[in-house]
């Protein structure tokens, strides 16, 4: 099975049934097909072969949905890009791929002449929402959407491919550095949406919101898993308005809702989802990085009856590692749970052998759903792909029953003197603090000790007073001197991706 076949085979069983919603109105699963294959004919007249690079640049949408499919039923490999960065960062990306073709909304058309200028790899560009035909420059040619939506056949186009054969090129957020380029294969992606559906027991009637951008590998999952089995998804691109969105999720009857933990912290203390009653609603999945404990009992609790699934993986996993089923959240606060169907998951020493419950090691993990490497980059891959193994970077320990926790990042530990520290550990700990919304802990350099513990709080708004003392005497009180921040710095909001993960190296920076 291929990742296009999602579409082409819910199209085939439920033509007429809704499969995406958009700005009021919803497009059928045989709408998004055939425009999908409207895209791949393009492509192909382009002389696209199968894999060939081809970039886009445009938000959730209904064009989105049809160009991410589009490209795949040509053969072609998607290359999504982050619709916030900068346009050197776009050239970045669009020459280390070698991208031969780039889809873009007309929002984001003013990156164009850089990205024409310097990304020499780039023969043709599709234009969304054009009223004309931009000037040729005389080596890149130019097609309007609607004109390709005219133009081109809606049949499937009959491409060849199997699924060894590499489907999506994503690019890491850069949060510790420089992007790399995750290649994952039709199988990798495939093998990690069958055990999704398996574990959220996903079916035809399951409805889910996506406020999440579909370039991150978390976003792309809900398209997926929904459309595998021939469910829907709801596109709601408005979560600075938070209220607007949890009113579009009561009008869709949404049986899903996705998080990072940024996205809960904003739900509960800058929105009146406490107020609101959702009906239709199953299940709540969280990840995109840690969250604490006790925001993990609020938002359970906030969203009571629906199930919430603590998960964790990475890019590299093509998503998903592991989840914490519902029922064992009440004793195992903080877990990440068991590897998800398919997939083998432990803590290992550095030359990935099985650790004993208790020690601390490294989370290593094997299955197909395991990415072929970082493109064009093949020391980066030596270093995480050993062993038959991929080594996740995160630093955790396994309890006797078999569950897993994070303890924090191979690199983001702070060598205190002595000590080695656990960012995640003190940021869960103030995360404790009452007037604590946000919180993220890095080192900084100390002349005697090596490194300090620095921490930067985002307040609730209801904290009126909350000031460094306060926190300091709430981590003195609650925590070892050691792991005690030397410096507080109190922000209006922390460095977030768009996909809601926290930028440390923004805050190294400062």
């Amino acid at each position: 099975m291929l990742v296009h076949h999602f579409l082409e085979q819910s199209a085939a069983r439920y033509p007429e049934r809704p499969a995406a919603w958009f700005r009021n109105r919803w497009l059928d699963f045989a709408a998004l097909n055939q425009g999908a294959n409207r895209v791949a004919h393009f492509l192909l007249e382009q002389g696209i072969r199968r894999g060939d690079r081809v970039a886009m640049l445009w938000e959730n949408s209904f064009h989105y949905i049809m160009a991410y499919y589009g490209i795949l039923k040509a053969g072609a490999v998607t290359v999504e890009l982050n619709t916030e960065l900068l346009s050197e960062d776009l050239v970045y990306l669009l020459k280390d791929s070698g991208a031969r073709g780039l889809l873009i909304q007309k929002k984001f058309a003013r990156h164009l002449n850089v990205l024409l200028d310097q990304a020499d790899s780039l023969e043709f560009v599709l234009l969304g929402e054009a009223t004309s035909r931009p000037e040729k420059d005389g080596r890149v040619i130019w097609a309007l959407w609607e004109e390709v939506q005219k133009q081109y056949p809606p049949e499937n186009p009959a491409v060849r491919c199997i699924d060894l054969d590499l489907a999506s090129i994503v690019y890491t957020s850069g949060s510790t550095g420089r992007p790399k380029g995750v290649m994952l294969s039709h199988l990798n992606i495939v093998t990690n949406t069958r055990s999704i559906v398996q574990y959220l027991h996903l079916n035809d009637q399951d409805r889910v919101m996506v406020i999440l951008p579909f370039f991150y590998v978390y976003g792309k999952s809900l398209l997926n898993t929904h459309f595998y089995v021939g469910g829907s998804v709801v596109i709601d691109n408005r979560f600075t308005f938070p209220n607007a969105v949890l009113n579009t999720m009561k009008q869709t009857r949404c049986t899903g809702f996705a998080g990072v933990p940024s996205t809960f912290s904003i739900l509960l203390h800058k929105s009146a989802v406490r107020k609101y009653r959702f009906p239709n609603l199953r299940y709540v999945t969280q990840a995109g990085g840690p969250m604490a404990p006790n925001l993990q009992k609020e938002v359970a609790l906030t969203f009571y009856p629906a199930s919430l699934y603590i998960m964790y993986g990475a890019t590299e996993a093509s998503a998903r590692l592991s989840y914490l089923d519902p029922a064992d959240l009440p004793r195992k606060w903080g877990s990440i749970g068991k590897a998800i169907p398919n997939v083998e998951l432990f803590v290992a020493d550095e030359e990935g052998r099985p650790l004993p419950p208790g020690q601390t090691g490294q989370i290593v993990a094997r299955g197909a759903n395991i990415m072929q490497g970082y493109w064009n980059d093949e020391e980066e891959t030596r270093k995480v792909l050993r062993n038959g193994l991929y080594f996740t970077g995160d630093l955790g320990k396994m309890d006797e029953e078999g569950f897993l926790y994070v303890v924090g990042r191979a690199k983001d530990m702070i060598k205190v003197g002595a000590n080695r520290i656990s960012a995640k550990e003190v940021e869960e700990k103030l995360l404790e603090h009452p007037g604590v919304l946000e919180v993220a802990v890095i080192g900084v350099e100390d002349p005697i000790l090596g490194e300090a513990i620095k921490a930067f709080v985002v307040a609730k708004p209801e904290a009126d007073q909350l000031d460094e003392a306060s926190i300091l005497q709430f981590a003195r009180d609650h925590l070892p001197p050691y792991k005690v921040p030397k410096y507080v710095v109190f922000l209006p909001e922390l460095p977030k991706s768009a996909a809601g993960k926290i930028l440390k190296t923004e805050l190294a920076e400062r």
